[in-house]
């Protein structure tokens, strides 16, 4: 069993409150996001799902996965979606150097920008693994850039646990204006395709709206 939190505590938002973790709203709002894509077997299907419930969301794409599925990366932007960057390689951000780590990131948003119209360029941004030094987020922060994370992990990347769990993960935990992660990828897709459009019909049901990070 990895070893994460299901609910990000409200005292760690607040020690690293310069990253977004969710959004205050006295309204019934959800942001959707999904790491690790496109991914041709998954994210296609979340595209699907979404579009059944003129649902929104956020992509935080690597870029090496985009360069291998442009085509994939431009149905996300066709549908409206918004997309961030979670760096070339997929990289822990503990176990890298700033410099190596730096050069990843600017990699990957060398190959988002040759996509994506300089307006549209939301300069979004998310840690693999949520992991990331200090010294790394001020050089982001420096570019311009937002550094999302969570406050819901729906934890569908984890094969130990059901789909059921998965499914429970999301509806235990989300409030208004929370941010949820969901991964568009292989490993996660058994999980994802059981749980996404039961978190959708819903949370739909309940009259929330699901919402692009902008």
């Amino acid at each position: 069993m990895k070893l994460y939190l299901t609910k990000t505590p409200n005292l760690v938002q607040r020690i690293f409150s310069n990253y977004v973790w969710r959004f205050s709203s006295v309204k019934k709002e959800i942001y959707l996001t999904f790491d690790d894509g496109p991914t041709p077997e998954i994210t296609k299907f979340v595209l699907a799902e979404l579009k059944k419930y003129n649902a929104k969301a956020t992509f935080f794409c690597i870029g090496k996965n985009i360069k291998n599925h442009p085509e994939i990366f431009e149905e996300i932007l066709a549908d409206k979606h918004s997309v961030g960057n979670h760096t070339q390689n997929h990289l822990n951000g503990f176990e890298t150097k700033t410099s190596e780590y730096i050069t990843n990131f600017l990699a990957c948003e060398n190959v988002i920008s040759n996509m994506v119209e300089k307006s549209q360029n939301l300069k979004l941004f998310r840690p693999p693994y949520g992991k990331i030094k200090k010294k790394q987020a001020t050089e982001i922060f420096k570019k311009g850039y937002k550094i999302i994370m969570w406050d819901v992990l729906s934890a569908d990347f984890d094969e130990s646990i059901s789909k059921e769990k998965c499914l429970d993960n999301v509806l235990k935990n989300t409030e208004n204006g929370s941010i949820i992660v969901f991964h568009d990828s292989i490993k996660a897709s058994e999980k994802l395709k059981y749980v996404l459009s039961k978190v959708l019909e819903f949370y739909s049901k309940k009259g929330f709206e699901f919402k692009s990070i902008t």
